[in-house]
């Protein structure tokens, strides 16, 4: 299953205002207008309840602007590597869950910042996976693997994460949509280098794998029974690479650890919305392009600070 997002065009938007409004009203008088058959029409292409709901993930450097102007310069093509070989990884490494994805379509649904993004999928287990992969690149940076003299001019690079799952849709080129906005106000409002989720998301996990505290023991196979997946192709399962979610629960590989727990509330849709602290440990075999040495790194995807947000 690859849902569609909405796209809305500007200018069946105009068209709909030059019929049901004007342009330009400068009266002697000014006299509220009925904007009842607008909004009806409006409503009607719009269509709210056709918007289907997206997994976003929100990445941004830790104190982007703490560092010195030239190391600042150059953490922009550090992101834009770490993103490159991440997707690389999911598409290689954890093939039944993204599938249907492609290099192309994952570069197109990210949306930039300067000092990271936000990346669109379609479920949160598509975006917590990427963010797993891209956190143990991180993690091969900081530990001079990767471009280890661009580490050493750069210095080590810390991050924050937020997962959300609500609506989003598509004008103008680019996204928008409930979770874009909730995504960015809990990123606003974490003062540290926490993997922060909403309630949406962590009821995600909640109906469809009894709680995310069950990534440490459920292999592939399961996974495969979420709802989402019912329509992908199981030979990914047999002959498919699948590194974090593995075939076999070993508590030497994949996700050795998960805890969640809840921090604190924002206000967002005019609705306090539970704000969950996650914290994982994944254990994976690293190693440089066409090489067959192979290092054990265990990274931790999050922290267990939970202060409130």
């Amino acid at each position: 299953m690859h849902t569609k997002i909405k796209k809305l065009e500007f200018e069946k938007v105009m068209k709909l205002l030059k019929e049901y409004d004007a342009e330009s009203v400068y009266d002697r008088v000014n006299i509220l207008p009925n904007s009842e058959e607008l909004h009806a029409q409006i409503e009607k292409y719009v269509d709210t309840k056709s918007f289907n709901r997206k997994s976003v993930l929100g990445i941004d450097i830790y104190r982007y602007g703490m560092y010195p102007h030239l190391e600042q310069t150059l953490i922009p093509s550090l992101f834009k590597i770490l993103f490159d070989k991440t997707i690389k990884l999911c598409l290689e490494n954890n093939q039944f869950v993204f599938q249907n994805y492609t290099k192309k379509q994952i570069e197109k649904a990210f949306i930039s910042t300067g000092d990271g993004g936000f990346v669109i999928f379609d479920t949160p287990l598509h975006a917590l996976l990427f963010n797993i992969n891209f956190e143990t690149l991180v993690r091969t940076y900081n530990s001079y693997h990767l471009f280890p003299k661009l580490r050493d001019i750069i210095g080590s690079i810390s991050l924050r994460y937020a997962i959300t799952y609500d609506t989003v849709y598509f004008f103008e080129n680019n996204f928008y949509g409930s979770a874009i906005i909730i995504n960015s106000r809990i990123l606003e409002k974490d003062s540290l280098n926490r993997c922060l989720i909403d309630q949406d998301t962590y009821n995600w996990f909640l109906i469809n794998i009894d709680g995310i505290e069950n990534l440490q023991v459920l292999t592939i196979n399961e996974i495969a029974n979420i709802y989402e997946f019912q329509y992908y192709d199981k030979k990914f399962l047999r002959q498919g690479n699948n590194e974090i979610m593995n075939t076999r629960i070993s508590r030497y590989s994949g996700i050795i650890n998960s805890d969640i727990s809840k921090i604190g509330q924002i206000t967002a849709k005019e609705m306090d919305l539970n704000i969950y602290n996650l914290h994982l440990q994944v254990t994976l075999k690293a190693s440089a392009t066409n090489s067959k040495i192979k290092r054990t790194i265990t990274v931790s995807l999050g922290n267990l600070n939970t202060a409130g947000i």
